[in-house]
């Protein structure tokens, strides 16, 4: 696989994979939720898997484009969780902001 593939690859993965949680309703992507709906923190800890299964696939294509893994510091980690965040913006605004006001717009009976 061409690096530059495999960056495009990952960044698509990673977007995806950061804005899941807040998209599905489902627990683990699997269970129904109860009644009440799915809880934030299972979100939370969704996104936190999410992180880390994104950071294997980085790792595993870092392994076949390079043959090695650099080690990184912990500087690395917080700057990837602090852009797994951002990548993130756009589903939790839409679970948190934006869907209350399309349905309030479609209640009233707006276009």
């Amino acid at each position: 696989m061409a690096m530059g593939l495999a960056i495009t690859v990952l960044l698509i993965a990673t977007v995806i994979a950061a804005n899941l949680p807040w998209l599905s309703e489902r627990i683990g992507f699997v269970l129904e939720p109860g009644r009440d709906g799915k809880p934030e923190w299972v979100r939370l800890i969704e996104w936190g898997v999410l992180f880390g299964l994104v950071g294997l696939l980085g790792a595993g294509m870092e392994m076949r484009t390079q043959g090695q893994l650099q080690p990184q510091g912990w500087e690395f980690w917080v700057i990837a969780l602090c852009l797994f965040a951002v990548f993130a913006l756009p589903g939790f605004v839409y679970r948190h902001d934006l869907r209350r006001r399309l349905i309030k717009r479609r209640r009233r009976g707006s276009p």
